[in-house]
């Protein structure tokens, strides 16, 4: 029910993070892939571990905030590797900490026009071809930020919980498609993204009184729920945002 193989899948964001896991392990599972960010040594240092590995990957650089890019990278897709069968929207940004009062015009464009609209895109010119072929996978990697308030990534976190209304409307819309459209939010997991949190020397205090395994999130820790919803062990599954953050979240419901 897992395997993947004949499959093509893309991942934004996939050179480094919680995205090269998710384009690892849907390789693993058999998928044909895409890897994409900005940078393209970066994707095609990806793609050669891939290959290493007897994967079948290529490297479609991608800015997600600029619509003709994304455009480029569907059709290059569909070029070289055939219909996208999965999706995953991966790519964000996060250009400011601080309050919702000090934050700019700008920085608040940025957030939502690269961590909402770029999946919308995305989400419209790949969800109507897979309708079209009988169904597919969208997964949204949103954030546990987005189930609560925040003092300092506020403009994230509403970008984050915009993701999964994103995802929801999806589901309802092309669900009869056989279209299935969910999202991940992961908790606190070692990455470059993250690295400010786990920088700060609370966030060892905060992971050991209330996060019951113990410990922070590994990339591969999403990676799996990624292979999980792409495949059909979760073929009755959408509109679906799973909680991937160790138990943090009951934890620190409970402890308030």
């Amino acid at each position: 029910m897992f395997d993947l193989s004949g499959k093509v899948a893309v991942v934004t964001g996939s050179s480094r993070g919680i995205g090269k896991a998710s384009v690892m392990a849907l390789a693993k599972a058999g998928a044909k892939v895409v890897v994409s960010s900005r940078k393209a040594d970066a994707c095609a240092a990806v793609v050669d571990e891939i290959k290493a590995a007897g994967g079948v990957a290529v490297a479609i650089p991608a800015n997600v905030s600029r619509k003709e890019e994304l455009e480029r990278l569907v059709a290059e897709t569909e070029r070289q590797l055939g219909p996208i069968d999965i999706l995953v929207c991966n790519a964000a940004v996060n250009p400011f900490y601080g309050t919702m009062g000090e934050i700019s015009d700008d920085a608040f464009d940025k957030i939502m026009s690269t961590n909402v609209k770029s999946n919308l895109w995305l989400c419209n010119m790949v969800i109507p071809q897979m309708a079209a072929r009988g169904g597919g996978s969208v997964i949204i990697i949103s954030s546990v930020v987005g189930l609560a308030g925040t003092s300092n990534i506020g403009a994230y976190a509403i970008s984050k919980a915009a993701d999964v209304q994103l995802a929801r409307n999806y589901a309802v819309e092309w669900g009869d498609k056989g279209v299935r459209i969910n999202c991940i939010s992961p908790g606190l997991i070692k990455t470059d993204f993250a690295k400010a949190l786990f920088d700060n020397p609370e966030s060892a205090t905060f992971i050991d009184r209330l996060t019951p395994l113990k410990r922070p999130g590994e990339p591969d820790d999403i990676a799996g729920p990624v292979v999980f919803l792409a495949s059909d062990a979760a073929r009755f599954v959408t509109a679906h945002n799973l909680v991937v953050d160790g138990g943090v979240t009951m934890a620190t419901c409970s402890f308030m």
